[in-house]
């Protein structure tokens, strides 16, 4: 069995406040992040929301990218959903990133949740685990003008424009999904199992954490033997 050792994450005070741990290993060093509740923007929510802040996964991801001690990223995902815009950044960096990523969605990857699942090179989901694909919603107060329509029309094109770039789904597939009007009691949208999302493109495929870790793993040998090959 191999020995296994932590170490400090990169920007972090503890798990307990981050909800991330770094792991090395003889196969490769991973940072493992986790996006849990409601993804927290730049309204706080009441004390007793569970939440992901954006403010502290944001440094994270970045020092993970620049740390030459770590050699990939695994996202770890059970979230319902939240700040659009927050989530959209937060999948946008891991997008970006040069080093092995890979996403596993546990429980649930609701709304905004679906973007960060997909955002990372390689993407798994738990059989027992559901996806919720709905349209954008707003929250307060709404001047009732066509520009307020015509802001949430282009929210939503930003959104599958992300989606269907970083999965195998069809833009035209995934908005029949969120327009679904027979799942979801007072609203529409449609609630996807984890077979069910893999089937569809929207995931890579359906597995477990020792199946994500293990892709995870394959990615960084990968990458070191590129890099030991260049001249």
């Amino acid at each position: 069995m191999e020995d296994i050792q932590s170490i400090k994450a990169p920007e972090e005070n503890s798990i307990a406040e981050t909800g991330s741990i770094t792991a090395k290993t003889a196969r490769g060093t991973v940072h493992c992040i986790t996006i849990v509740g409601q993804i927290e923007g730049h309204m706080e929510l009441p004390a007793q929301n569970k939440t992901t802040k954006y403010e502290h996964l944001i440094p994270q991801i970045t020092a993970v990218e620049q740390s030459e001690e770590i050699d990939g990223m695994l996202v770890l995902l059970n979230t319902v959903g939240g700040d659009v815009e927050a989530g959209l950044a937060i999948a946008e960096l891991i997008a970006g990133m040069t080093k092995p990523t890979v996403s596993l969605v546990l429980g649930g990857g609701h709304s905004i949740g679906v973007p960060l699942a997909v955002a990372a090179k390689q993407s798994f989901i738990a059989a027992s685990a559901a996806m919720t694909i709905h349209p954008v919603r707003m929250n307060g107060t709404i001047i009732a003008v066509p520009q307020a329509f015509e802001y949430l029309v282009r929210i939503q094109e930003r959104i599958v424009d992300f989606i269907t770039a970083h999965s195998h789904i069809t833009a035209e597939r995934l908005q029949a999904l969120m327009r679904e009007t027979g799942q979801l009691t007072a609203d529409v949208g449609t609630v996807i199992s984890g077979r069910q999302a893999a089937e569809l493109g929207l995931i890579g495929q359906v597995g477990t954490l020792s199946d994500a870790l293990d892709a995870l793993y394959e990615m960084i040998a990968a990458a070191r033997g590129k890099a030991a090959a260049a001249p």
